[in-house]
């Protein structure tokens, strides 16, 4: 399920709303809010906010800082090695992933 849909499924139930409810509200078809809420659409800011609104809800869109998916500790480790050491770490790493990888062939076998 879309986060649109999530965001309309759980304000109409919080409302305590049918979807012909809500539809009436929201000036659209229950077919459409059906449509909505299994993600089969892909709403506009604007209806997603006049859906969500009709359930006495108002949509409030934010901007996070996006963390990185890495350790920045173990970069910095990495950094501070020259490239022959970067290297030599590579390489054990890729034999190291190509022993693991045989033996999860073994198993499966």
């Amino acid at each position: 399920m879309s986060s649109a849909a999530f965001l309309i499924r759980d304000s109409r139930t919080g409302a305590g709303l049918t979807q012909a409810e809500l539809a009436h509200r929201a000036g659209l078809s229950q077919s459409a809010i059906a449509r909505l809420e299994r993600g089969d659409s892909n709403p506009t800011i604007a209806t997603l906010a006049n859906v969500i609104a009709a359930t006495g809800h108002r949509l409030a869109l934010a901007a996070e800082p996006h963390r990185a998916s890495f350790d920045e500790g173990q970069l910095r480790e990495r950094l501070a090695l020259t490239p022959a050491e970067r290297l030599a770490n590579f390489t054990a790493s890729s034999r190291n992933l190509g022993a693991m990888t045989r033996r999860a062939r073994r198993v499966d076998d």
